[in-house]
């Protein structure tokens, strides 16, 4: 997060030059005032996934700022609300208003690949964040190291059990990259560091109702368990919450009947929840990052930039995924009682 606060101190136009030193070839890059209107680079499309997580609804807020301080033409975004129909939709939508590249975040991640190849048939390049498509060419994918989040919710759960417990994951979309990284990455941790620790792992589709159904299942017929794993916070937290307040389980942690959690997100509400003891930590999403650095890529792409793996300046690396596919990795620090008032986590700025 120590790139994030720099990012903030810099004169923007400035880094758009320097950004990525090393790892991007740039043309010659001039001042000029920055705005959103017909002067602005683009037009640029957006397509967001969907308004009912605070995470999602975070990154929103984020992007018509970004899109300012970039200096981008920024068409009326669309939101697919999880449905890829409504996103391929979409992008159909964007594409006829005359959009030269568009930054969408797909859900399902195995359903996109159809409107990637008629994007790139019609030379509009795609920045994705937050998700990597299965298949189809993207300019850049934009988001952290999922297999990271589930390793370190895996550590941090291990730890604090001491090896030996029971634990519930919640499973984001297995369907979704981000679902399938998260969750293999945890069980293969689990079973390497923790043997001695069971895991309930318990599919949901990124959904609070099924997370909330199959906890209370879950503790019916294991009482004794003591840690949770929410691959999401912005749509697990509150039910998780709630079942566990029902069944007298949200007790401080030096409580005997504490039940540990780790979530991914690092929305304000769990940042909250970790100071008051109900949840245990969060490894934080960038959602500020996440908009502008995908922002900056559909800019670069119409400038026609481009890029190679290796190390940038704002403490992520870009790497080569598979057949030339490239992806940066945005930092996803873990946040704890120890470090949760750190005002460089986005998620204490909003």
């Amino acid at each position: 997060m120590k790139g994030n606060s720099t990012m903030k101190r810099r004169n923007l136009t400035v880094a758009v030059c320097l950004a990525l030193a090393g790892a991007l070839t740039l043309s010659a890059c001039g001042g000029g005032a920055a705005g959103t209107g017909a002067g602005g680079v683009g037009p640029i499309g957006a397509d967001h996934p969907r308004a009912d997580s605070d995470f999602w609804n975070s990154y929103i807020k984020y992007f018509p700022d970004k899109a300012k301080e970039l200096g981008i033409n920024l068409l009326n975004p669309t939101n697919s609300q999880n449905k890829v129909e409504n996103l391929v939709a979409n992008a159909q939508s964007l594409q006829s208003q005359g959009a030269k590249a568009i930054v969408m975040a797909p859900q399902d991640t195995g359903a996109i690949a159809s409107t990637l190849d008629r994007l790139e048939k019609a030379n509009i390049p795609v920045v994705t964040v937050d998700t990597r498509p299965d298949k189809g060419k993207t300019y850049m994918v934009v988001r952290a190291d999922n297999k990271a989040y589930g390793e370190k919710a895996c550590k941090f759960l291990g730890d604090k059990l001491g090896g030996k417990g029971k634990v519930v994951e919640f499973q984001g979309a297995l369907s979704s990259v981000n679902g399938r990284d998260r969750s293999e990455a945890f069980a293969a941790c689990m079973k390497q560091n923790y043997p001695g620790i069971t895991v309930f792992e318990e599919p949901t589709d990124w959904e609070g109702a099924k997370a909330s159904a199959a906890l209370q299942t879950r503790l019916n017929q294991h009482p004794d368990i003591n840690g949770i794993y929410m691959q999401a916070g912005g749509v697990f937290l509150a039910p998780t919450l709630q079942v566990l307040k029902q069944k007298n389980l949200l007790v401080p942690p030096t409580d005997p009947k504490h039940v540990f959690i780790v979530s991914n997100d690092g929305i304000p509400s769990e940042l909250e929840a970790i100071r008051k003891g109900e949840i245990d930590a969060t490894v934080s999403q960038p959602a500020d990052l996440y908009a502008q650095w995908a922002l900056f890529y559909a800019k670069a792409a119409v400038e026609g930039k481009t890029f190679q793996p290796g190390k940038t300046d704002h403490d992520s690396t870009i790497v080569d995924v598979g057949g030339g596919r490239l992806e940066d990795q945005l930092p996803a620090p873990l946040i704890t009682k120890e470090n949760v008032d750190d005002k460089a986590f986005w998620g204490n700025q909003i």
